[in-house]
């Protein structure tokens, strides 16, 4: 049993839970972003949205290369300081997500990919980010051996396992 009481087949059950919204979510994207397009295109004509689409694209690959450069400029000098560059990676991630987001065509990716880019709104997608990551953390931590405070204890060894530590021989050994 995990930390949280679940047994091997509800993790499953979870997984399966996942695989199933992340096949939703790519067969819903296309079919609202066709819809959105086509709305779109019905309001301000063909070849205008097809304009702005091309234009949403350049602008959106001169603020990743842009925001991309600032996030691994500051990832640098993190890590040349001394200190865990934790905001510096998450920074980084949100880029590449939002830079693949801006990429696809469509109105609403582009909408969440500059969510994801522009500094003035990444902390609010770092949050978020970083509450996903320790929400995942959380439930995998329990099965570490050790686990945390308030944890079950840990489970036994698997039989073929044998504690022990490695021990150097004397330096003046004949058998070295």
């Amino acid at each position: 049993m995990t930390r949280t009481g679940a047994t091997p087949y509800a993790r499953r059950g979870r997984r399966s839970l996942r695989l199933r919204l992340v096949v939703l979510a790519l067969l819903l994207v296309p079919v609202i972003e066709i819809a959105v397009i086509v709305a779109v295109a019905r309001t301000i004509g063909g070849w205008q949205t097809f304009l702005v689409l091309l234009l949403e694209t350049a602008l959106g690959a001169w603020v990743v290369r842009r925001e991309g450069t600032r996030a691994w400029r500051a990832l640098r000098e993190a890590v040349r300081s001394g200190r865990m560059p934790s905001r510096e990676l998450a920074d980084g991630v949100l880029v590449l997500v939002g830079g693949v987001l801006l990429l696809l065509p469509g109105f609403v990716t582009d909408v969440i990919g500059l969510l994801f880019i522009l500094p003035f709104t990444r902390p609010v997608a770092r949050i978020w980010l970083e509450a996903v990551i320790a929400r995942r953390v959380v439930t995998t931590v329990g099965e570490w051996p050790g686990g945390t405070p308030g944890t079950p204890a840990p489970r036994p060894l698997r039989p073929d396992v044998v504690s022990g530590e490695v021990v150097d021989p004397p330096p003046d050994d004949p058998t070295r």
